[in-house]
């Protein structure tokens, strides 16, 4: 991915064909409502530019923005299955399977 320059990018901005990605996402846009696509994606690409203009180095990446320890639970078993329970309104069973009539020959 290559880093473009402010003067490169703004000319990006400006050339924005708002009636070739209307297409590409299956859009039908209206004049009006292109305009104001139009000047969306261009305050998108500015903002996208400021952050760009941030210097990161030696920042370290985060998995996620705050400090928060995740509370988890014990990985316990505290149910078991009852098949009997679920089995006892089925018309047919057999070593806890339930029997169906054959189907496929």
């Amino acid at each position: 991915m290559s880093q473009e320059t402010p003067e490169t990018s703004a000319t990006a901005q400006d050339s924005i064909d708002v009636a070739h990605l209307a297409g590409l996402a299956r859009l039908a846009l209206g004049n009006n409502a292109s305009a104001e696509v139009a000047a969306d994606l261009r305050s998108i690409m500015a903002m996208i530019d400021a952050m760009r203009a941030v210097d990161t180095d030696g920042v370290q990446p985060l998995s996620h923005p705050l400090d928060a320890a995740v509370r988890l639970r014990s990985d316990v078993v505290t149910e078991s299955p009852d098949p009997q329970h679920f089995q006892r309104h089925a018309p047919a069973t057999a070593d806890q399977y339930y029997l169906v009539p054959r189907v496929v020959e």
